[in-house]
């Protein structure tokens, strides 16, 4: 068991959750579950390492924890990389095969994969949104004519999830441009 590892698990999983997921995405919900699942799989593994036990024991314990599914809600794919990335994080904390200058190196290395790719002038190109049309479509085109004037914007990609015939709808996965707004606020006219 590395003290120091440990230490720096506590201090990636903080700067993970506190200095990069909550001021990007707002979601306060999933902070729980990100520090449990770090400092859980870090107490874990550093049981297991600390503690003889079979090559069984071990992948029966991962394989257990590989069928948890999170069921209560769908998770964008940013979301699953900061599930992932605190997973990786408490592997990394509770090891002792590990240098804890290379294992603070890699949870460096991790933070800074999720500062450079979750930043905001990488992905505030472009949006993502599901719709359901009320008119099922199956030409292409006038489907994506009818979703740009739906959404206002130009439509990078359509994926057709379900087109339903009978009670003519359409939904779709849309990854669009967002408009800018602009600086100033319509001014409404007062009545008379």
């Amino acid at each position: 068991m590395s003290l120091a590892l440990i230490a720096a698990d506590l201090v990636a999983i903080l700067v993970l959750v506190f200095g990069l997921f909550v001021p990007r995405h707002q979601r306060r919900d999933l902070v729980v579950a990100f520090l449990v699942v770090n400092i859980g799989v870090m107490a874990v593994m550093t049981t297991l390492s600390t503690v003889s036990v079979s090559m069984g024991v071990g992948l029966g314990l991962f394989g257990v924890l590989s069928i948890i599914r999170l069921r209560s809600e769908e998770l964008t794919q940013h979301e699953v990389a900061y599930y992932f990335a605190a997973l990786a994080l408490g592997l990394l904390g509770g090891t002792t095969v590990l240098d804890p200058i290379w294992g603070a190196g890699l949870m460096a290395a991790i933070l800074a994969a999720l500062f450079v790719g979750d930043h905001p002038l990488i992905s505030r190109g472009s949006a993502r949104q599901n719709l359901v049309l009320d008119r099922a479509h199956t030409d292409p085109v006038a489907l994506r004519a009818h979703v740009e004037r739906v959404i206002g914007s130009e439509v990078t990609g359509i994926n057709v999830l379900k087109t339903d015939l009978v009670n003519d709808t359409t939904t779709v996965d849309v990854r669009y441009v967002p408009q800018r707004q602009s600086a100033k606020a319509p001014v409404e006219e007062p009545a008379r």
